[in-house]
């Protein structure tokens, strides 16, 4: 579990995502989810690199999750998110990001992370831009791709991701 000021995030169990996935209303979150359990099925060694994180307030209310989806060999991982539409603007995704960079950045195995927004989510591209990524001038299937290296968390993001 990764704690923050105002939240904990940690990776939930199978019967967690099974319930999400059991639940969720929206077809293509429901597509995600499974494609995270199948990824966790497929290498249990890896689990906190396929599963759901579950996003908390510190009072155990519900927000957000964000995945990673896998940690390649050459030691690059992707990292997704989402913040319940009640809960955005509050600075909880930056919160969210910051924490799991850190945990990211704490195997030495993980070189680099990246993310993918869509085109139009200013918000998104601004959570990541404070968490120190960057346009790295390539687009993916949602948008923009961003990139955050482990020496730039040494450097100029030092004060934004290593509090």
């Amino acid at each position: 579990m990764l704690n923050t000021e105002r939240l904990r995030i940690y990776p939930a169990s199978r019967e967690q995502m099974e319930a999400m996935i059991a639940s969720e209303q929206e077809e293509e979150l429901k597509k995600a989810y499974t494609e995270m359990l199948e990824g966790c099925l497929r290498h249990p060694d890896q689990w906190d690199w396929y599963v759901i994180w579950i996003i908390e307030k510190t009072d155990g209310t519900h927000i957000g999750d964000l995945c990673f989806k896998g940690l390649r060999e050459d030691g690059i991982a992707e990292i997704g998110y989402g913040i319940l539409e009640e809960h955005q603007g509050q600075g909880y995704a930056t919160e969210a990001v910051q924490a799991v960079c850190r945990w990211a950045f704490g195997h030495g195995s993980v070189y680099s992370l990246e993310a993918e927004t869509d085109e139009g989510n200013t918000a998104s591209q601004r959570v990541l831009e404070k968490c120190g990524f960057r346009p790295n001038g390539s687009s993916g299937e949602e948008g923009p791709r961003f990139t955050l290296d482990r020496h730039d968390t040494a450097e100029e993001t030092r004060g934004r991701i290593w509090r």
